[in-house]
């Protein structure tokens, strides 16, 4: 399945219920061995319960009884029914959740490390609300319809099948009679469920929008409080919890009728049952036809929890088929197998283009460049000109791009990901840190084998060790989700701190320097200019002193190169660069 087959993660597909709970069974295979122990264990409660319809037959012929048997006799037998019924009940409950969570738990780490690996298109067609609701609210609907559900299915079930055997060796005649009501119940069970499910996809995706909106509320609260906008906040939030209340509401009463019109029926036939049974019945003695007409009544319960298990399997399907349309969604295409120890850093992009996925124009148009080792390249333009577009093709974090982008000769598609993203050091306007200390932020990922030293290197070389020394416990502070405990500037240097410590061939910097103030660019400027020495430098940069130093700087404009050149060169060719930097004598491109 292509990733365009999939608008959304939490919209439900055309494929039968069925089939996509028995995909989900399908995970009970790894646990055949306690999943078979549970069956056992629901077996032996099953059978105590006509067992127990049997003893109210023994217990009535024993008081009518000229000659009794030992008085102890139906106490020992009533407490070895009820024994067996509890171990069975324990046996098949703790084994059927042990399987149950362990599905759950097999279903969120895959899940998760499936989305490791999905390419940018899909993220940037998701909204994150919803991707993480389908972590956290959808496999909670999994686990309800794989532990409660499933363990319902197989207990009741199991007791249904006992007490019908035993009703239909009692008496077959009059069984078939009460039978009679049981293709009515199916086909209202059947419809239930079909607008079950389609309620559940939509309870999923209002929770999707709550997500959505309280993680904005929350990454965003200074916005939120400098534009007064905490009225729209309360707004946007109630109405969406307001939206999930109704569908939840649709549920509740969808749910809640399906089971007194079952009983209702149910009734129906249990009063039909009597008057024949009263008129017709082959059994004689009022023992047999008190043990026959409490297995019936012992059968109502099992078959009514059994229908209440449509709203749980329902909801169930709903999620797993909105997870597994993400497992569906093809990952990163990595066919490569060329992973070189380092590169030179020639890079040459050569009749390259690109036109994102759902757009009506290109966003690179016959880009040909070629970048010598070493060389510092600073591509400006205007917003939307296809400046990181380019440089985030050459990390291939999109796919689908006519023409060609060749490293050391390479095609970076000969290159493993892995391989190709380890020559390429990355620093964006957008800071990522986690929530966790300087140091591993530092050294994060494939970096955490750096020693002390060497993350102090990086973060003096990044101008970044007087303020971390000034915080409560230096390198081993923590400094809370996305870096919020540190300034802006900071967090930036933190970043190029990183990159300075993968110490890769390729540099990539698209508005790195953007958060810094004048003061802490000085220090970044003279510490990027001594990184750079030796490693093909890519910058994407509005600042002019940021790139007036370049060795090569790419002027592009809806997606072309309209100039290329030294600062000098551009200046003296009175072109679009000049008109650029005349436009905006602030000592800052217009871009």
């Amino acid at each position: 399945m292509s990733t365009s087959d999939i608008q959304s993660p939490n919209k439900t597909s055309d494929t039968g219920s069925l089939r996509v709970y028995l995909r989900l069974l399908a995970y009970i295979k790894p646990h055949w061995l306690s999943f078979l122990i549970s069956v056992l264990g629901f077996i032996v409660y099953s059978a105590s319960q006509p067992a127990m319809a049997q003893y109210m037959e023994y217990l009535l012929n024993f008081i009518e009884a000229e000659a009794r048997g030992p008085l102890w006799q139906p106490s020992v037998i009533i407490v070895a029914i009820i024994f067996v019924r509890g171990l069975g009940g324990f046996v098949g409950n703790f084994y059927i959740a042990k399987v149950s969570f362990r599905i759950v738990d097999t279903l969120r780490v895959k899940l998760f490390n499936h989305m490791v690996y999905l390419p940018g298109e899909f993220y940037e067609r998701n909204d994150s609300g919803q991707l993480i609701s389908l972590i956290n609210f959808n496999i909670n609907n999994v686990t309800t319809a794989s532990t409660q559900a499933l363990k319902t299915i197989i207990r009741e079930g199991t007791t249904v099948v006992a007490l019908l055997s035993y009703l239909f060796y009692k008496d077959w005649v009059l069984t078939l009679l009460m039978m009679g009501v049981v293709p009515v119940i199916a086909v209202l069970v059947g419809f239930v469920g079909k607008r079950l499910r389609r309620l559940s996809s939509k309870v999923q995706h209002s929770m999707g929008d709550i997500t959505q909106v309280t993680s904005e509320m929350v990454s965003g609260y200074r916005v939120m409080r400098s534009f007064g906008g905490e009225e729209y906040e309360k707004n946007r939030f109630a109405g969406a919890s307001w939206r999930n209340y109704l569908q939840n509401m649709k549920i509740v009463l969808t749910s809640t009728l399906n089971t007194p019109l079952i009983q209702i029926l149910i009734s129906l036939s249990m009063a039909s049952l009597l008057w024949v049974a009263l008129g017709q019945m082959q059994i004689q003695d009022a023992g047999a036809f008190v043990a026959y007409f409490l297995a019936v009544g012992m059968v109502l319960k099992p078959m009514r929890q059994l229908s209440e298990t449509v709203p749980l399997i329902q909801k169930g399907v709903a999620a797993a088929d909105s997870i597994f349309q993400v497992l569906d969604e093809a990952t990163e295409s990595d066919t490569g197998d060329l992973v070189p120890k380092t590169v030179h850093g020639r890079v040459e992009f050569k009749d390259l283009s690109f036109r994102y996925r759902g757009s009506d124009r290109e966003a690179l148009k016959n880009i040909n460049l070629t970048v010598e080792p070493g060389q510092v390249v600073a591509l400006v333009g205007r917003s939307g000109s296809g400046k990181s577009t380019l440089v985030s093709l050459l990390a291939r974090f999109y796919s689908g791009a006519q023409g060609r982008i060749l490293v050391d000769g390479a095609d970076i598609t000969e290159f493993s990901l892995r391989g190709l993203r380890a020559q390429i050091a990355l620093v964006t306007q957008q800071v990522v840190l986690f929530n966790d200390t300087v140091a591993n932020n530092i050294a994060y990922g494939a970096l955490d084998t750096a020693t002390e030293a060497d993350i102090k290197q990086a973060a003096d070389l990044a101008f970044a060790t007087e303020f971390i020394e000034q915080l409560p416990q230096g390198f081993n502070s923590f400094i809370g989700e996305s870096g919020s405990k540190l300034s802006g500037g900071q967090r930036q240097r933190l970043a190029i701190a990183r990159a300075i410590l993968k110490d890769a061939p390729i540099l990539i910097l698209d508005e790195a320097t953007s958060a810094l103030d004048n003061e802490s660019e000085r220090y970044i400027q003279n510490a990027l200019e001594s990184v750079s020495k030796g490693r093909t430098t890519f910058v994407v940069a509005h600042r002019l002193s940021t790139i007036e130093k370049a060795n090569l700087i790419v002027v592009m404009d809806q997606g072309e190169v309209v100039e290329s050149g030294t600062h000098a060169e551009l200046i003296a060719k009175q072109g679009y660069y000049a008109r650029l930097q005349s436009a905006n004598q602030s000592d800052s491109l217009t871009l």
